[in-house]
């Protein structure tokens, strides 16, 4: 004999929306059950590491479950589920490169270690002015996440040492030091343009 039927064969899934769309959290489990494994190797293809894909796969099937009112039941929905996911890993790779190249050029960690004794005066200063203007754009993120992002970034604790001591889950950790890298890149960008304004005269100043 054969085995039993599964729970919720292919054929039902517009069954599962619909009961997903009605708030049944076991009609979301098991449509992602199903799509985990496709969606986790698309994440994987463009992340190229296990823990950051198993962290791209959750905001995408997050993404997706916000969305899924937006669903054409007259289309295939792994089709359209495999187009989200691709597009939403297209976003996130372009998002990293952008932030790796924005961490790259005004936020080093390395700035903020005291002065190097080989530098001459106007080095020290320069880099002196970059540290503060770093703290201060630090103090300007949420607490959350400037703690998140001084534990990994400025102090270089490990992501499980951070997760220890902020007692959080690691996806979690990870959610708010990503997030919190870019809310300090928009500050320190902030500040510059600031400064820049501060330094330069009003006009009629050498009427």
């Amino acid at each position: 004999m054969s085995s039993d039927p599964p729970l919720a064969p292919p054929s039902d899934i517009d069954a599962l929306i619909a009961r997903c769309l009605a708030g049944d959290q076991t009609a979301w489990e098991e449509i992602v059950r199903r799509h985990w494994r496709k969606v986790f190797n698309l994440a994987y293809k463009f992340v190229g590491r296990h823990d950051e894909a198993e962290d791209l796969t959750q905001d995408i099937f997050l993404k997706i479950f916000k969305a899924l009112h937006t669903f054409d039941q007259r289309a295939n929905f792994q089709t359209w589920l495999i187009s989200i996911s691709r597009n939403l890993c297209i976003d996130h790779y372009r998002s990293v490169r952008k932030e790796r190249e924005t961490m790259a050029r005004d936020v080093n960690a390395a700035d903020l270690s005291p002065a190097s004794h080989d530098r001459g005066p106007y080095g020290q200063l320069e880099q002196s002015d970059l540290r503060h203007l770093i703290r201060e754009a630090l103090n300007g993120l949420a607490p959350a996440l400037r703690e998140a992002v001084m534990l990994r970034d400025l102090q270089e604790f490990s992501y499980q040492e951070s997760d220890d001591r902020l007692q959080l889950p690691e996806g979690t950790v990870k959610s708010r030091i990503n997030r919190g890298r870019l809310e300090l890149a928009r500050q320190i960008k902030r500040l510059q343009t600031v400064g820049a304004a501060a330094r330069t005269p009003p006009h009629g100043d050498h009427a």
